[in-house]
């Protein structure tokens, strides 16, 4: 039983010593949560602040794009930038929104133990992922609605999750303070650090995202993420190595995220943003405005933008 040697960490987690693991669910209290494939199963998501379409979108996603690739350890360091190295080393992190469980992968050895949840099916890919280590632990369940004790991370990371809730995602960033005292967040920017032909695009892609997102077949929908890859994505990263010599390639839309990335990294994107019918976007000037619930938040000014840390 995976959790045998756990359970003072799930005793921890959720804040009582009322718990005992049996065959094949795990008892808090008077609760059951169900156990399948190492992943516990929490109670299902508030029906009024839930996104059925979303969740199955995720789902499908990193079902689809399940492998870890190695373009995957450049972007950590990007996204990890506003964490000194070796900070972690005794704590508990928390991966909220884990998707296929990339990042756990790849920060698993740098901490104590890692806690990962998603409320689609992708934790089982995470599971998959992370077998071949013992400081894990998996949840399936709604980021909104966690049956955790407050405070129960060191460190906290939700990137690129929050933009997708039905929910404002600022607000739902202040709602991680009662998680962890440091929280480490990715939301889409607003291209407020862009020319102004960016959010024109912009506004073009979002009318096709809103037709598209009704696409249920997987079929049909790996066949618009192809020609998505091939038919703009590719184009517009020529292009931006074309003006690179003339230092203008910044200008030139998508280039700067994706002309390092493989066809599989730049096809799960196409997927992802065509796909997904919520998509909020924010400012820098919005995201600083959290400093009425933190005490401390950096915006970093590295690309992706924007990810941030705020502090308790």
């Amino acid at each position: 039983m995976y959790y045998q040697n756990k359970l003072d960490t799930l005793r921890d987690l959720f804040g009582t010593p009322d718990i005992e693991l049996q065959a094949n669910s795990l008892r808090v209290g008077s609760v059951h949560y169900p156990i399948h494939d190492d992943v516990i199963l929490l109670s299902s998501p508030h029906p009024h602040e839930f996104a059925e379409d979303i969740q199955f979108t995720f789902g499908e996603e990193w079902k689809t794009y399940d492998r870890i690739l190695p373009e995957h350890q450049q972007e950590f360091l990007r996204y990890f930038d506003l964490i000194p190295p070796g900070s972690l080393t005794q704590a508990r992190v928390c991966d909220l929104g884990c998707g296929n469980g990339r990042w756990s992968f790849l920060i698993k050895d740098s901490c104590r133990e890692v806690v990962l949840v998603d409320f689609s099916d992708a934790i089982f890919v995470a599971r998959r992922n992370l077998k071949g280590t013992d400081k894990a632990l998996f949840f399936r369940g709604d980021l909104k609605s966690l049956p955790f004790r407050e405070g129960f991370a060191d460190f906290l990371f939700c990137l690129g999750v929050l933009h997708h809730l039905p929910t404002p995602c600022l607000e739902e960033v202040r709602a991680l303070r009662r998680w962890a005292p440091k929280n480490l967040v990715f939301l889409y920017y607003a291209l407020d650090n862009r020319p102004f032909y960016f959010r024109l695009l912009l506004a073009m892609v979002t009318g096709l995202r809103l037709l598209l997102c009704r696409i249920r077949n997987q079929t049909l929908r790996k066949i618009i993420s192809h020609l998505g890859t091939v038919g703009v994505y590719y184009p517009l990263i020529l292009l931006g190595k074309i003006l690179r010599p003339l230092g203008l390639s910044r200008h030139v839309p998508l280039y700067d995220f994706y002309h390092d990335k493989s066809y599989r990294r730049i096809e799960q994107d196409v997927y992802d943003r065509f796909f997904t019918r919520i998509e909020q976007r924010v400012s820098r000037q919005d995201i600083l405005k959290l400093k009425d619930t933190f005490s401390k938040v950096t915006v970093s000014d590295q690309f992706p933008y924007w990810h941030f840390l705020c502090e308790q």
